[in-house]
């Protein structure tokens, strides 16, 4: 495990932007203009999706996809000036927020500058033409880390925007060999203390297919080394499934268990239930009340809670990657339950605890964080739907610290009414 990771990471709410189709414009102007409201959200990070240019040599769409990087010191035209972006990480900063930018360094664009001037950088196929590992990524080509000059200046480059932002979310981190993300990582702390490193860890199968393909790549536990916050994809599928009836709840409460065991003490994982690369929330649950007991049980959960820019707006559609497709605000306004949520996330004790869940009948997560003498109890009812609920906690008038309102316990029992309800209590 990183020794620098702070539990506190489990506290905050990483709000994600993709500059293109965030605003009308689809500038940085534009997303400065938002900040406030952001802020007033209670997010904490401000995750800005590739600010690069983008390569147009085997271009996906009309634009590009931001992972097709052509150039990783210098910023979009597109979205604006480097002046335009300095201006709005101050204003992050100001708003009391901090600022992370997504890196691509498994990868660039065909057309790219590392490309034209290091192409012995890069992997290279039978033929000796450039290419890639996965091949239906069609529009990029790998970078080589068996060349250690690339390391300088992949290092060089993080130390530039360093000077400017809070931290970074790696893409495909676990393709990238971990010896250089470790030495990066003391590299960059010296121009900014506290660096937060959040890595795109891959599902299981991902591993699997590059193993067998012959190829490194790195499992979540090995990637904590380097990394302060892994996404939860190694239990993604798992969640994917239960939704869709191919698996029993009570499979992803054992997934959720397992990871208390299986990593360090101090892990952080990214809790989202939608992403850039994921369907949005509202898609994958339209009953209401079950959207709405997920979206709680992802702040209750142990790990730092994600927002995807329009998922407070209640959105259904995933924005393109390759062409102009600006997040619809017109949808429901659930910004005030993201506020609570945000502000929930705050309790003590979801810093250090030990969790454990269970899954009930009837689609019920029972959840618990245990912290010395206090618990922090949780019921969610998945299908949305009144249930009556055995909690250990004893029988009286507790605060919902979801609602603010109260809730009762009679004879060990809880009613849920279908929404979810959390409520602290000693041993």
């Amino acid at each position: 495990m990183a020794d620098q990771t702070h539990k506190g990471l489990r506290n905050q709410t990483i709000y994600s932007v993709f500059v293109r189709n965030h605003t009308p414009e689809g500038t940085f102007q534009g997303v400065r203009r938002d900040l406030p409201r952001i802020r007033d959200l209670g997010a904490d990070i401000v995750w800005l999706m590739p600010i690069h240019p983008i390569g147009e040599r085997a271009r996906k769409g009309t634009l590009g996809s931001p992972y097709a990087i052509r150039d990783y010191r210098a910023v979009n035209p597109e979205f604006g000036t480097l002046e335009d972006f300095q201006q709005l990480v101050e204003d992050i900063h100001a708003l009391g927020m901090k600022c992370i930018i997504d890196v691509v360094y498994n990868h660039t664009s065909p057309d790219s500058v590392l490309a034209g001037e290091h192409p012995e950088w890069f992997y290279h196929k039978a033929d000796g033409s450039f290419g890639n590992r996965v091949g239906d990524w069609s529009d990029i080509i790998d970078l080589d880390y068996g060349q250690r000059a690339l390391w300088d200046y992949q290092i060089e480059t993080l130390k530039y925007w360093a000077s400017m932002v809070d931290g970074f979310r790696c893409d495909v981190a676990p393709l990238v060999p971990l010896d250089f993300w470790k030495t990066a990582r003391r590299q960059v702390e010296e121009v900014r203390p506290g660096c937060i490193w959040l890595a795109e860890t891959v599902e299981p199968s991902f591993i699997t297919f590059l193993r067998r393909a012959g190829y490194d790549c790195l499992s979540d536990s090995q990637a904590y080394e380097a990394f302060d916050i892994c996404y939860d994809y190694d239990i993604y599928h798992t969640f994917r499934d239960c939704l869709e009836g191919k698996l029993p709840l009570e499979q992803y409460a054992q997934a959720l268990n397992r990871q208390e065991t299986t990593y360090p003490g101090n892990y952080v994982k990214l809790r989202c239930l939608e992403n850039h690369d994921q369907l949005r929330a509202a898609f994958l649950l339209p009953d209401q009340g079950a959207l709405l007991n997920w979206t709680a049980f992802l702040f209750f959960l142990k790990g730092t809670a994600l927002i995807y820019g329009g998922q407070e707006a209640g959105c259904t559609h995933l924005p393109s990657l390759f062409d102009r497709d600006p997040v619809d605000w017109s949808g429901p306004d659930r910004s005030e339950l993201f506020r609570r949520l945000c502000a929930f996330k705050k309790n003590p004790l979801l810093t250090d605890s030990v969790f454990q869940v269970r899954a009930l009948p009837h689609g019920v997560l029972y959840g618990t964080h245990f912290s010395g003498q206090r618990r922090l109890v949780g019921v969610f009812s998945t299908r949305g739907t009144q249930e009556l609920v055995s909690v250990d906690v004893p029988d009286g008038i507790y605060t919902d610290l979801f609602s603010g309102g109260n809730v009762e316990v009679k004879h060990g029992k809880l009613s849920c009414q279908g929404r979810p309800v959390a409520v602290e209590t000693a041993e």
